[in-house]
């Protein structure tokens, strides 16, 4: 966590969020999400989006829920933002919203080269297991799993975390 104290509200996203969350993909992401596909996700019954929200978006993610998995589908925290924990707590919050709905397992992918994202996931505990080849185009994706996410000891890592 950064030394600066920030608050924000984790909160479901909305419709009328949808300009700005592809505002902030656009900005920052070199395959930005179409709108289209944010209204998609969320009409989707498996899927939770969340935003934090601090006079407007300034991080988002998404989780899909199958069975007792759930895959993080996009996690982004807006530049000015970062390092102040809001990824950490937009995980967090996501990694609830799993539990509630049942899951038992968490994965994602992650850029190889995106140091700061896998210091963030290995303190939630994902590990890599995989990687995908040019996942992201000149960029390898590493695949994270966290198993048994339902368990005493890891809601204790939450917990420590939050």
């Amino acid at each position: 966590m950064g030394s600066a104290v920030m608050e924000y509200l984790i909160r479901s996203l909305g419709e009328d969020d949808v300009p700005q969350v592809v505002a902030m993909e656009q900005a920052n992401q070199i395959a930005p999400w179409s709108e289209t596909v944010f209204r998609d996700e969320l009409a989707a019954e498996n899927r939770v989006y969340l935003v934090a929200d601090q006079a407007g978006v300034v991080g988002f993610g998404g989780v899909m829920l199958v069975g007792d998995e759930a895959h993080v589908t996009n996690l982004l925290v807006s530049p000015g933002n970062r390092s102040l924990g809001v990824g950490l707590h937009l995980m967090i919050a996501l990694i609830d919203a799993a539990l509630t709905a049942g899951a038992r397992h968490l994965t994602l992918e992650v850029r190889s080269g995106n140091h700061p994202a896998r210091s963030l996931y290995a303190r939630l505990g994902l590990a890599p297991v995989g990687v995908r080849k040019g996942y992201y185009g000149v960029d390898d994706a590493l695949i994270l799993w966290a198993h048994d996410i339902d368990s005493e000891e890891y809601r204790q890592r939450l917990d420590d975390l939050r």
